[in-house]
């Protein structure tokens, strides 16, 4: 291991696939992906832990095969976490700090973020991170980091991301399981993950959604004047669509899966050609017209709870930098022109791009909540607020810039 690098590890629990990828971070600030895996998940559901004894095998195998092609063990990592249970709230608190040359320091921070957490998020919720939109201090409003300045009393207007206290505690157990024996160093949506590794912070300045399209489960996610304003979860994914297409077809779900990669498209009615699916010696043949049916009834009500989202967060129709589509479900063909069209928004791809090594083979959509947590893992930009015990804290995201620089190369300053 090279002394001056600084290794950091992200892994993305699907209900389909765990991924997982390790990165190198030098002093000089390069950055390359030096190891990753996949494999096969089980027991989990609509993003949620169903059982604790199956996941861990899916771990340790993912992260067996990182560690051969980096030769380095790992040990902890920054883990994604999903699910309709996931949600934000926008709180604001007031504290007294003392007289009006009493000068702002990181207790002060602390003890505001407390109180204005205090009673507006549930017991059965933790706080999975705070993102300050806005300090006042003695009356002063738009302050970004109230630090180092002078005043008696402060005030805080943020976003709290939070999620079911049960669902996090399950999430840790089955990394921490004898099988996988991994340390966890904070659990992350998996939306705003991705975000991490594919959007700029010119971006997230002028406005801009992330739609991360999993097999069971659609994260949502906005961005606004530079912080993240909303997040949500769509508890429909790509395995509904093969799931109605093996059924309305009356087929295998290994068929209608096939179907969807080779023939579904969001362009609809472009060809009423019959579908042939060839298994080995069996040949079956299927109407396009039905199966453009069925997919396009499932991609109506996925971007149907996309645009509630969007209404409910008050961004409807309302983003100049429109969505970025990612995840294994926006391989799609042409599910960026569908999208468009039904959330009146501009819609494209993204996927994470910046990145040496062997990061070809992850710069892929479906690999951008795993490099994004392999991002959140690397920098010291997540400032750790301890709770109750050690596996519970919440985390201070600072305010960034509107450079328009992305988060790979604000991250690389941090090692310059």
């Amino acid at each position: 291991m090279e002394e001056n690098a600084r290794y950091a590890v992200g892994v993305d629990i699907g209900t389909n696939t765990v991924r997982a990828v390790m990165g190198k971070f030098g002093k000089d600030g390069s950055v390359s992906v030096v190891g990753y895996g996949e494999a096969p998940s089980e027991g989990i559901r609509r993003g949620r832990v169903k059982e604790l004894s199956t996941p861990p095998k899916a771990i340790d195998a993912c992260l067996k095969a990182v560690e051969a092609m980096s030769g380095i063990n790992v040990n902890s990592a920054t883990v994604g976490i999903n699910g309709s249970h996931i949600g934000s709230t926008k709180i604001d608190g007031m504290i007294a700090v003392g007289v009006a040359d009493h000068e702002i320091d990181a207790d002060d921070l602390r003890r505001i973020e407390e109180t204005a957490i205090a009673g507006k998020i549930p017991a059965n919720r933790e706080t999975l991170a705070l993102v300050p939109y806005e300090y006042i201090l003695d009356g002063q409003g738009g302050i970004r980091e109230p630090l180092g300045m002078h005043g008696a009393r402060l005030e805080i207007r943020a976003n709290v991301i939070s999620a079911l206290t049960p669902d996090c505690d399950n999430m840790r157990k089955i990394f921490e399981n004898d099988v996988a024996q991994v340390g966890v160093h904070f659990l992350e949506p998996t939306v705003t993950a991705a975000a991490r590794s594919i959007l700029t912070s010119r971006q997230m300045e002028n406005g801009v959604g992330v739609v991360d399209m999993g097999g069971s489960t659609t994260g949502v996610a906005i961005y606004d004047e530079g912080e993240l304003q909303f997040v949500g979860v769509v508890p429909i994914g790509s395995n509904d669509v093969t799931n109605d297409l093996a059924t309305v077809l009356k087929t295998v779900p290994e068929v209608a899966e096939e179907i969807k990669v080779r023939f579904a498209t969001g362009r609809f009615g472009e060809t009423d050609k019959d579908i042939v699916i060839k298994r080995g010696r069996d040949e079956y043949k299927f109407s396009r017209k039905e199966v453009d049916e069925v997919v396009e009834a499932r991609l109506e009500e996925i971007f149907e709870g996309v645009r509630k989202m969007l209404k409910a967060a008050g961004y409807d129709k309302r983003l100049p930098e429109g969505l970025v589509l990612v995840g294994g479900g926006s391989k799609l063909r042409d599910i960026d022109k569908y999208a468009s069209e039904q959330v009146e928004l501009a819609v494209r791809l993204g996927k994470p791009e910046g990145i040496l090594g062997v990061s070809e083979e992850v710069m892929k959509p479906e690999y951008a909540a795993a490099v994004g947590l392999m991002m959140i893992d690397a920098t010291d930009e997540m400032e750790t607020i301890s709770g109750d015990s050690e596996k519970k804290s919440k985390k201070t995201k600072k305010s960034k810039d509107a450079s328009g620089e992305s988060w790979l190369q604000r991250i690389l300053k941090n090692f310059k």
